[in-house]
């Protein structure tokens, strides 16, 4: 059965349309998981809620420890990575990652940045192949076919792409490397633009991307029941 991993990277705990100051990137992954989970109840989701409770920032020791082989690790190299070794284990176990993140001054949130320098581990979802200069990067989670689902939200309009804002974009362009990097390449995106504009520009936008979500979940759920059907002998 297909697993989800369900991250929330806003600063803000609430959701729009229910909560003063709710988050619209919160609103758009709670509706995906939820219609995801009505549409099949069997499917088991991980929740982390990185926007309340971020992952710690890497630092010189975290580095030391996860470029020291495993073998060789001393044991307060062990403790300084098992933060990051749960954060790997959950994303190694995911069929679909679902991403609720604002674009704050053009890029991802911190905590979100902090996630994925925890994830993106030598040994654990990339490695190098040393007899091969020109392209020495394995991204070991191209294993089996993961999927992303990128869901932002905007105070701006524009920042699609060919938009007149693209280029100052650099939250899903940003993930979506990172997440190649490591062999997550089917990537999926929704937005919600014009919060700072409100009004029917913002409601307009939010209809839209509510309505992309459920169709989305359809799409991939169809995906997914193919991939794990096996056909007749």
């Amino acid at each position: 059965m297909p697993h989800l991993l369900h991250l929330d990277a806003s600063a803000r705990p609430g959701l729009a349309g229910k909560d003063l100051h709710g988050s619209h990137s919160r609103n758009l992954s709670q509706r995906f998981v939820s219609q995801w989970q009505a549409r099949r109840a069997q499917d088991s989701v991980t929740y982390r809620d990185i926007g309340q409770n971020p992952p710690s920032i890497i630092d010189h020791d975290w580095i030391a420890a996860s470029f020291t082989p495993e073998p060789q690790r001393e044991p307060w190299m062990r403790e300084t990575l098992a933060e990051s070794d749960r954060l790997v284990d959950e994303l190694v176990a995911a069929d679909v990652l679902v991403i609720g993140a604002p674009l704050y001054n053009f890029g991802m949130p911190a905590a979100l940045k902090a996630w994925i320098d925890q994830v993106v581990r030598p040994g654990r979802t990339v490695d190098v192949d040393e007899s091969n200069p020109l392209d020495p990067y394995v991204p070991l989670l191209a294993d089996r076919p993961r999927h992303a689902v990128i869901l932002s939200a905007r105070g701006g309009i524009g920042f699609d792409p060919g938009g007149p804002m693209a280029h100052m974009n650099h939250l899903e362009p940003n993930l979506i490397t990172a997440l190649g990097f490591i062999g997550i390449t089917r990537v999926h995106q929704i937005a919600i633009e014009g919060q700072e504009v409100g009004g029917e520009l913002l409601a307009t936008s939010v209809a839209q991307a509510l309505s992309q979500v459920d169709a989305l979940v359809a799409e991939l759920q169809r995906a997914l029941q193919a991939q794990h059907t096996p056909e007749p002998a």
